[in-house]
């Protein structure tokens, strides 16, 4: 209810705190069972593309893959990674998707959906880009070596120790991945898709420390 007389104003002896901000260490998603389910359900589309593929177009399905240099294969860009080769080409990324996919929703679902797409999109244009002309790429690994490098380096843009620790273990055990992002390492590994993806990566995770920077407020007039 209003009063009358003058109003008193205050000045606070102490930084106002702002809103509860998000963690900026967290090591696991903040919820997992939505996180598996998630990344479940983009595997079992991959699968499921690979079935549709391999049974009713006998692979041709892979010619709409990202082709390098022609206005005609950008589209690719927006479908190569849900394409595979073969079925070994599918299984060998498999792990690598469900692994680094869950891992990197420690951010959020919503987060993770912006930072899948920066790293999509850098990938697959950067293949376009790049590759030699005529070839078709296609597959996820460029994906998940995006979020495998997003994982890599968000420890140290958030000064988290858990997640160096994890960077740690990634490297321990997946080290040996990293040798895709050098050229002609195997000519039929497309390493513009590693290496670019993982710029992606790179790129988001420093884009997530800053909007997750907690503002430091010196002070705070109120009344």
């Amino acid at each position: 209810m209003p009063t009358s007389g003058p109003t008193l104003g205050y000045v606070a002896t102490l930084p106002v705190p702002s809103a509860p901000g998000k963690p900026v260490n967290r090591v696991l998603p903040p919820q997992p069972l939505r996180s598996a389910v998630v990344i479940g359900g983009f595997t079992v589309l991959l699968y499921l593309v690979e079935l549709v593929n391999s049974a009713f177009f006998h692979g041709s399905l892979a010619s709409y893959g990202i082709v390098s240099h022609r206005v005609t294969g950008l589209p690719g860009v927006i479908w190569a990674p849900l394409l595979h080769v073969s079925w070994q080409h599918l299984f060998s990324n498999t792990l690598p998707v469900l692994l680094f996919g869950f891992l990197a929703m420690a951010i959020g679902v919503r987060q993770w959906v912006a930072v899948t797409v920066v790293i999509w999109l850098i990938s697959g244009l950067g293949v376009w880009l790049t590759e030699s002309t005529g070839v078709s790429t296609v597959g996820a690994s460029g994906i998940a070596f995006g979020w495998l490098m997003f994982l890599l380096v968000r420890g140290i843009f958030n000064r988290s120790l858990k997640q160096l620790a994890v960077a740690v273990i990634l490297l321990f055990y997946w080290g040996s991945a990293l040798w895709g992002l050098l050229p002609n390492v195997d000519p039929e590994i497309s390493w513009q898709a590693h290496a670019f993806g993982a710029l992606g990566g790179l790129l988001s995770a420093w884009l997530v420390a800053m909007a997750n920077r907690p503002a430091r407020t010196a002070g705070k007039v109120v009344a």
